[in-house]
């Protein structure tokens, strides 16, 4: 059996009361009611309203429908946030140097399902932090594709040059070192004019 309730034109963007909904997607109806009391939004405590109403109206419904529910068997199945309106509701804010800042005051509609079904796995692994079936396999193929442009950068510097055993410069690093410091010793040396 399923209630939904829905609460309009609540104080506050819908941007941010999306971020309070997404905690309590699929909780249990207490669990959802302990985030929702304890969380330092501002949006949280109408959302908090919401869901209680959404409570009453499963147990109305039961009650209509001559059932026995528990509400402690609810649980949130669909949560969402959609934009109300901001036409006619803009203010101006004094600004500096007799300018004006237009202000919009944002709205929102909450709308809360809530179901005493059983809940099916997806929702089960996702509220345990569980990673989808799916995730894994994308993983596997992209560990072994290999890295482009700056990522793959550095490894190329690190890697030594390999020689053959038949070139020519089959040189020492020690040695190549020692040449390279002549040279710049011979660079600093003060050169001396000849006397002509």
């Amino acid at each position: 059996m399923e209630a939904i309730a829905s609460a309009k034109y609540l104080r506050g963007g819908a941007q941010k009361a999306r971020l309070v909904v997404d905690m309590i997607r699929g909780k249990d109806v207490n669990q959802a009611l302990a985030i929702l009391r304890f969380s330092s939004k501002r949006a949280s405590t109408l959302i908090e309203k919401c869901m209680r109403s959404a409570i009453a109206n499963a147990n109305e419904a039961a009650e209509k429908a001559n059932i026995a529910i528990d509400p402690d068997d609810l649980w949130v199945k669909t949560v969402y946030v959609d934009r109300g309106p901001t036409k006619n509701r803009r203010r101006v804010r004094p600004a500096p140097q007799g300018r004006a800042y237009r202000e919009q005051r944002h709205f929102c509609h909450v709308t809360i399902m809530l179901s005493n079904d059983d809940k099916p796995e997806a929702v089960k692994g996702k509220a345990r932090g569980k990673a989808s079936p799916a995730k894994p396999a994308k993983l596997a193929e992209s560990k072994g594709r290999k890295r482009g442009g700056a990522a793959a950068a550095p490894r190329a510097k690190l890697a030594a040059p390999k020689t053959q055993a038949g070139s020519k410069s089959e040189a020492k690093p020690a040695e190549v070192a020692n040449a390279a410091g002549e040279k710049k010793a011979a660079k600093r040396a003060p050169k001396k004019k000849a006397d002509a």
